[in-house]
């Protein structure tokens, strides 16, 4: 009996480990949010890092190896992938992840979006007729998708339904407690006014209450000239802006100009996961996102 006990544990250790559920994510908060949920029940991969522009990917041939091996893609959508995602998933052969399959999951469908735009007109720039598809800088966002992949989590891999259920409850009460704090971390912001380069920021000012006093683009996508920084520079100064925002994959040129020239600084927040050497997860994101805002806040 005892050698049959033996016998069979051996079996079981050479036995390989249930395979991890493969998810694709355009974007680093959506594979950190998988990550939270699934845990060691998923391998998460994304397709974009904090230092790249998700609007302006190639579809790689990585990409679309990558794809091919995925259980579920998991992007913003809103057009933010429009350029990238429709050759990567066509390419890829894999019809479980085709939009309208179950192995395919758009975030913003499961939010309101904001700047909606009243006619799409290509003169006015790089438009999302969808709305402004940043949504992760708004945390209460975040927790209306994550129900949402926890849920959609359950149907692909229904055998462990059960588990990422069990951690989105844990998740969504960490995260609310977290909101709380940032909230009051950030009251002293409100009314602050900023510029900000790229209407990315768009769900955290309306979130903390800051008010955007204009943009270093002259339209969403198109680089600014002279004659829109010297405009401004005049508002700058006549509006009391006190702050100018970017992302880490921005150029810096227009922000440090204005920056110089107004006598305000130019913050790079780090906008998604990765993005700054403390937001390695979506706590991390906030919390020192918060924490830069707070830094540079005026007397």
């Amino acid at each position: 009996m005892l050698r049959r006990i033996v016998l069979l544990m051996g079996l079981a250790a050479a036995l390989p480990a249930a395979a991890a559920l493969n998810v694709f994510a355009c974007e680093p908060e959506w594979a950190a949010l998988a990550k939270e949920l699934g845990g060691d029940k998923v391998s998460t991969y994304s397709a974009t890092h904090a230092l790249q522009d998700p609007h302006r990917i190639e579809a790689r041939p990585s990409l679309i190896a990558r794809a091919r091996g995925a259980q579920l893609v998991v992007c913003t959508g809103a057009d933010l992938e429009a350029g990238w995602l429709p050759p990567v998933l066509r390419e890829s052969g894999n019809a479980a992840v085709q939009p309208g399959r179950p192995g395919y999951f758009e975030a913003a469908q499961f939010v309101a979006r904001i700047e909606i735009p009243t006619k799409l007109d290509r003169a006015e720039g790089d438009v999302h007729a969808a709305g402004n598809p940043h949504i992760q800088l708004a945390p209460r966002n975040l927790l209306a998708v994550a129900g949402a992949l926890a849920q959609r989590l359950g149907e692909v891999d229904a055998a462990n339904a059960g588990h990422y259920a069990e951690r989105h409850k844990v998740f969504a009460d960490k995260w609310r407690t977290a909101i709380a704090r940032w909230e009051k971390e950030a009251a002293a912001l409100r009314g602050l006014r900023v510029i900000a380069q790229h209407k990315s920021f768009s769900y955290l000012f309306h979130w903390l209450g800051l008010v955007e006093a204009g943009t270093l683009e002259p339209k969403p996508g198109i680089e600014p000239g002279s004659a829109h920084l010297a405009q401004l520079l005049a508002q700058a100064k006549a509006q009391q802006v006190r702050l100018i925002v970017r992302t880490p994959y921005d150029s810096p040129r227009p922000g440090e100009w204005l920056a110089e020239r107004a006598g305000i600084p130019l913050v790079t927040l780090p906008f998604t996961v990765g993005g700054s050497e403390k937001a390695q997860d979506l706590f991390g994101l906030f919390d020192d996102t918060i924490a830069k805002l707070r830094e540079q806040r005026a007397p």
